[in-house]
């Protein structure tokens, strides 16, 4: 048994490409939340209400208020 620390060698090395669309999925998704967030703290959305945040210019990252609404999840989904 491998002593604590100890790593096989045949892990992969994660590529450039999944580096990338790592980072840019985490901040995509970072900018939803805070999206959800500031609907709910507006009073425009409820915890767990089976709604989605609709962008309605389809960026992610736009948060202004102008450019959100809320929209059923599957009408939301099927959008974008």
């Amino acid at each position: 048994m491998p002593a604590l620390g100890d790593y096989s060698s045949n892990a992969k090395a994660r590529s450039v490409y999944q580096r990338k669309y790592s980072a840019a999925h985490r901040d995509d998704n970072a900018a939803r939340k805070k999206a959800r967030r500031k609907m709910v703290k507006l009073g425009r959305a409820r915890p767990f209400d089976g709604k989605d945040v609709d962008h309605k210019n389809g960026n992610p990252k736009d948060n202004k208020t102008s450019n959100l609404s809320m929209m059923g999840r599957s009408k939301n989904r099927s959008k974008h």
